[in-house]
């Protein structure tokens, strides 16, 4: 959510506050670099405001009706696409944008649910690999059919089709430049947004 503060405007989300404009910065930086009255950062306030609400809403529909949050549909779809729909603890993590001891407490969450196996790794006896079960791709299943009607709904529906290839463009350039990618080796893209077509119920 945003909120003005006199002059001030400020963006939370679930977990980060970030304080986008503040008065006191407009002096603050040498005329070479930004302002924080620069006009085109409207644009990463929009940014930020959009991914804030969105995330939410569709971890709030996926909870509602799946029992399931955002971050958990997430590791589901990325065990769902990998090889054996299986992967090392530290790619998850990577993947899923949490760190290390932050996917093993999701991971926890999804074996007890019976969705997620955890094996040693096949290559390393040192690793950990989470394993993605047959209830668990049930479970994907289901909440993929949620989850893709709020992209369709809060993402989508609100775009004009031929702006979609632009913004596709213009995040991708983002990501790259931010990097943090921690295993150069294995270069997928990461998506919250579709499981691949083998996960599509028969029929």
């Amino acid at each position: 959510m945003s909120r003005a503060d006199g002059p001030n405007l400020v963006v939370r989300s679930t977990t980060c506050t970030w304080r986008v404009y503040d008065a006191g910065m407009r002096d603050a930086s040498p005329d070479r670099r930004l302002r924080a009255d620069d006009p085109r950062l409207d644009a990463w306030r929009a940014f930020l405001v959009a991914h804030a609400r969105l995330s939410r809403r569709l971890d709030e529909e996926l909870r509602a009706e799946h029992d399931l949050s955002l971050a958990e549909y997430d590791a589901l779809v990325q065990l769902a696409q990998a090889p054996d729909r299986r992967l090392r603890m530290s790619r998850l993590a990577s993947l899923v944008l949490l760190s290390k001891s932050g996917v093993t407490r999701l991971i926890d969450r999804l074996e007890a649910d019976g969705f997620v196996e955890r094996n040693q790794c096949l290559h390393d006896a040192r690793g950990a690999e989470a394993t993605l079960t047959r209830a668990g791709l049930d479970k994907l299943r289901e909440a993929a059919v949620t989850h893709l009607a709020g992209i369709d709904r809060y993402f989508l529906a609100t775009l004009p089709e031929a702006d979609l290839a632009a913004i596709e463009r213009g995040l991708t350039a983002v990501a790259r430049m931010a990097g943090g990618e921690p295993d150069p080796a294995a270069d997928e893209p990461v998506t919250v947004a579709e499981p691949d077509r083998a996960l599509a119920p028969a029929g």
